[in-house]
């Protein structure tokens, strides 16, 4: 007797995702699901629609199409979606001007999952004291904090925009660090914006680029890993008979060639050089400079 796998359901799933401001279309029709349990980074330069994309999935903002979170429509069921849901911006949202303990008890008052305790038990052995002012945090303390915040909250679906703007490298790799190994688990689902994408690369599972309202990558890690190449030419000789295969993407570095390429076989690009997995940034950098066409996963 064959069993069959069942695909779990999407904790978010969207159809034909459109959104217009004074006439003029932001979202062109976007399609993609985010199963639970994943890491996601949705990428994209300032104006691209990542916000714009977080706001509709938030129930913030009305929308054309069909777009579900926990199998609720958000703008029409809102407050029942956030019982499960958690949004935490950057840290300069922090309200500068009250307590610690005075902000947990804000938060508790308005985030059913939140638990002042968890948030107080993550803050020990550490600078921060309840009675401390915002306002007068360092910026590691402030990491701290955040941290602190986000972990304290039992949400099915967290999603951080920017979270560590502004903080020291250190700081955004400790927080980083923590919130895998510390919160994520095989039933919580994570979304993270970030313009440090090198960062965050070691920790996500699934990728999307989204730019000018539409995405062009939609696709787990480990398929970028494999579909992506980037070669360093070996010899200016082999220029012709590399762009032969159509690089998504060349530039000089260091007076040498660089070409990333998408779905062309090692055995194939080898003889012309070294071949390496392009970094977040490096793909991305080529994503974007692409004529506007969708590629392999991309809706």
């Amino acid at each position: 007797m064959t069993t069959t796998s069942v695909a779990p359901v999407p904790i978010v799933s969207a159809r034909g995702l459109k959104k217009s401001f004074g006439g003029r279309e932001i979202l062109h029709g976007l399609d993609f699901d985010i199963p639970p349990g994943r890491i996601y980074g949705l990428i994209g330069h300032n104006g691209a629609g990542k916000t714009t994309t977080l706001n509709a999935m938030l129930g913030l903002t009305s929308y054309q199409g069909k777009m579900t979170v926990l199998g609720q429509a958000p703008f029409a069921h809102r407050a029942r979606l956030m019982q499960d849901v958690a949004f935490i911006s950057d840290v300069a949202s922090l309200p500068r001007f009250l307590r610690v303990r005075e902000l947990f008890t804000m938060l508790s008052d308005i985030h059913p999952k939140f638990s002042v305790e968890k948030a107080k038990s993550f803050l020990e052995g550490t600078d921060v004291k309840p009675d401390a002012k915002i306002k007068a945090l360092s910026k590691g303390m402030l990491a701290q904090l955040h941290l602190a915040v986000v972990m304290a909250i039992d949400a099915k679906l967290l999603v951080l925009d920017e979270p560590t703007l502004g903080l020291d490298i250190t700081y955004r790799k400790r927080f980083y660090k923590r919130l895998l190994e510390d919160y994520m688990t095989g039933e919580r689902t994570l979304i993270i914006t970030t313009h440090q994408v090198d960062e965050i690369e070691f920790m996500l599972t699934d990728l999307i680029f989204i730019r000018d309202g539409s995405i062009i990558l939609d696709a787990p890690m480990d398929a970028v890993s494999t579909r992506f190449a980037q070669l360093v030419l070996s010899d200016p000789a082999h220029q012709d008979a590399a762009r032969a295969l159509n690089p998504v993407y060349e530039e000089t570095r260091f007076g040498q060639t660089v070409m990333i390429f998408d779905g062309i076989g090692a055995d194939r690009l080898e003889p012309y050089g070294r071949l390496s997995a392009p970094t977040i940034s490096d793909l991305f950098v080529a994503m974007m400079e692409r004529p506007t066409t969708s590629v392999g996963g991309a809706k």
